[in-house]
């Protein structure tokens, strides 16, 4: 029967603000959306794991920072600023979702900095 979900949906409406955040929580946390979701939902934590392709993303979202807040530096240094408010708005919007979810992400895996006495078993994710 098509149409039938096995499963039923869960939804909400969140501002568009709410929602580049949260898509930049998951897109660090390398998981697909709806396990993000059901982990976040179920145990209000969620556990990174890293791996070699989240680094590489990051790092190359990091990269297009960089060069966009550069061009912005150069801009107002010249006094010749092209980017309108929104684009600049949207900029800074951009930015601060990804270092919100790299600061996440760093607290998520923040107990393989604690102290070693604890044990790797005791419940960290």
């Amino acid at each position: 029967m098509s149409g039938v979900h096995k499963y039923p949906t869960i939804s909400f409406r969140i501002s568009p603000r709410e929602r580049e955040e949260i898509e930049a929580k998951i897109l660090a946390s390398g998981m697909s959306k709806r396990d993000y979701f059901v982990h976040s939902c179920i145990y209000n934590r969620v556990c990174v794991v890293g791996k070699k392709e989240l680094i590489y993303q990051l790092v190359e979202e990091l990269k297009i920072m960089q060069t966009n807040i550069r061009e912005v530096t150069e801009q107002l240094e010249q006094a010749e600023r092209t980017l309108s408010e929104e684009g600049l708005q949207d900029m800074k919007n951009d930015c601060m979702d990804m270092l919100k979810a790299i600061i996440w992400l760093l607290d998520s895996a923040s107990y393989l900095w604690q102290d070693k006495e604890k044990s790797p078993d005791s419940g960290n994710c």
